[in-house]
């Protein structure tokens, strides 16, 4: 978040100083509430390009926050040209496009189905978990004595609900991965079991243990129990959510 006002500060100075040089020769006239309608449809502009140009070069970034910013600020951007009319609040116009963006998600998902839906996971190939396949639900462990096994969960929308207060904990490391498109993930941890934990959230929020990461959008946080490595018992999750929520607290 702190880079994005960076670098909005540092756009709103270079067109300030461009358009006040334009003035003083005398090419423009204007004052500074018109300056302000120029300065931020050129952030939506740069901000969603750089998430998109981020993306392609797989070093993070966004394509549908991206490409949401970039056609954002273009179409504010041809409304003060007086090309087209469209103002900040006609943004809720471009609601058709979140089905645009669950299709292609969609199809870019299926894709791994079936062949190997993991694969991108850093595991240890010893590990042989049980994978849910591509599916609308909700998965709960939360029965008395449940057993705490190696688990890849994959769905397309659905909640997860775990509470290890009432979980049989084997001595060794188990990993749990979770990945979905839309959903919250709620894990109830007992102190007497040690864990680490990397979420990522494209939209929504994370909270680990009160720990609650800053941002807008793509939130990731990761936390390692202090006695992690010593510990014998200990729970290794991977979460990934396009949207939604992760919450892990203490019972």
């Amino acid at each position: 978040m702190k880079g994005i006002t960076r670098l909005f500060i540092a756009v709103s100075f270079i067109v300030i100083g461009i358009l006040l040089v334009l003035f003083n020769l005398g090419f423009l006239t204007f004052d500074f509430y018109y300056l302000w309608l120029y300065i931020y449809p050129i952030f939506f502009v740069i901000v969603g390009g750089k998430w998109l140009i981020a993306y392609f070069k797989k070093e993070g970034g966004s394509w549908a926050a991206g490409s949401l910013f970039l056609l954002f600020g273009l179409l504010l951007l041809l409304d003060r040209f007086e090309m087209i009319h469209f103002t900040f609040k006609d943004i809720f116009k471009l609601w058709p496009l979140l089905i645009i963006y669950t299709g292609i998600t969609l199809l870019k998902e299926s894709k791994i189905i079936g062949v190997h839906s993991w694969g991108n996971m850093d595991k240890p190939k010893t590990h042989n978990p049980r994978s849910s396949m591509f599916s609308v639900g909700s998965h709960e462990y939360s029965s008395p004595n449940w057993k705490v096994e190696p688990l890849h969960l994959y769905n397309m929308a659905g909640d997860f609900y775990f509470d290890f207060s009432k979980a049989f904990m084997p001595e060794k490391e188990i990993p749990i991965s979770i990945r979905c498109l839309a959903g919250d993930v709620t894990i109830l941890m007992t102190e007497n079991i040690a864990f680490r934990v990397d979420a990522t959230v494209q939209a929504g929020e994370i909270n680990v243990l009160g720990q609650q990461v800053e941002g807008i959008i793509n939130r990731t946080i990761t936390y390692e129990s202090e006695d992690y490595d010593s510990t014998i018992r200990k729970i290794d999750f991977t979460i990934k959510l396009k949207a939604g929520s992760i919450r892990i607290a203490y019972v």
